[in-house]
């Protein structure tokens, strides 16, 4: 894993130093390392493609350490904030789900989409991007290609999400709560929340990968209703889905992290530790999520997956932004 992880690392050092020279001119960095991160490994991938070798290092930022950050921003997280929100909260984030869902099967089939297209493009969209597309595809019976131009366009699209979503809060009136609860209920995917959320404030992207993790958790359920579809149709993989898929270990880490910190059980420098030693993990997470994005994909996925996805997006935010403002602050 050596290769991948050092260009992890040296994408990472680039964009800490690109923080620091940024805070130096402007007085506070104006885009955060975490941000800076996922750019420049884009930058770099649109120039140069790291060969195989890189693969394992990178998949390994991307993955294992990226889960590990999340289990130790759970040391932050304040639970009784999100169980004093209750019920309407976790209503609304089921409700922004199945309307994404059913919202992007409906442009996908409008557009001419097949219907297990428009499911796998609607529901990585709806839950947790490349996840639940992985997750779902064999339940469905997707082809390659089908699954492959799903998770090319939402990748850079998320790009694209992480860069203007900030720029909603000032816009709309949104508090940094009210902002964690948008990113969490609007982007695709997990390391694409933290790096929309983490930036506007430390609330901000602790209630947004709470509100995120929730949605991911709907990826169980997801699968045995479709398992249960599929197996009438008599398409796809109908086998029983382990625990753990359905359940990623890491959101359970970030749970108990979060219980014992509500519960007085974790000290602050303790909590201050793992916040840091979190925001290193998550920038080298970042260059690797970077070092993946194809920019190029975009010409090869074809508009009515660029469409479905755009209009998906775009029906979550307006959904979400009515959410907030409706939910107590």
């Amino acid at each position: 894993m050596f290769p991948g992880l050092a260009l992890v690392i040296a994408v990472s050092a680039v964009a800490w130093g690109a923080e620091l020279v940024l805070t130096a001119i402007v007085g506070h960095p104006t885009l955060e390392a975490i941000v800076l991160a996922i750019l420049i490994g884009a930058v770099v991938r649109t120039f140069w493609a790291p060969p195989a070798r890189f693969a394992p290092g990178i998949a390994f930022a991307a993955g294992m350490l990226l889960e590990i950050a999340i289990v130790l921003l759970g040391f932050g997280a304040d639970l009784q904030q999100f169980i004093r929100a209750g019920l309407p909260l976790v209503a609304s984030i089921v409700g922004v789900v199945i309307a994404a869902i059913a919202t992007g099967v409906a442009i996908g089939r409008a557009l001419g989409l097949t219907p297990v297209h428009a499911l796998l493009v609607a529901c990585g969209n709806a839950i947790c991007g490349n996840s639940a597309i992985a997750a779902i595809a064999p339940v469905v019976g997707a082809k390659k290609e089908e699954v492959a131009s799903a998770i090319a366009y939402t990748a850079v699209l998320g790009v694209v999400v992480i860069l203007g979503l900030p720029y909603l809060a000032p816009l709309f009136g949104l508090n940094d709560y009210q902002y964690g609860i948008l990113a969490g209920l609007t982007v695709y995917a997990v390391p694409q929340v933290i790096a929309a959320a983490y930036p506007v404030s430390i609330l901000a992207g602790q209630t947004a990968t709470l509100v995120k993790l929730v949605r991911v958790l709907m990826l169980g359920p997801l699968v045995v209703v479709l398992s249960l579809w599929s197996r009438r149709k008599g398409a796809g993989r109908t086998a029983e889905a382990g625990f753990g898929q359905l359940v990623p270990w890491f959101v359970i880490g970030f749970v108990i992290a979060g219980a014992l910190r509500s519960a007085g059980a974790v000290n602050v420098p303790f909590a201050d530790f793992a916040r840091d030693s979190a925001r290193v993990l998550t920038v080298l997470a970042m260059a690797a999520l970077g070092l993946n994005v194809d920019i190029q994909a975009i010409r090869k996925v074809g508009a009515k997956v660029a469409l479905t996805v755009t209009g998906s997006l775009a029906v979550m935010v307006t959904i979400a932004l009515a959410i907030v403002k409706w939910l107590p602050r």
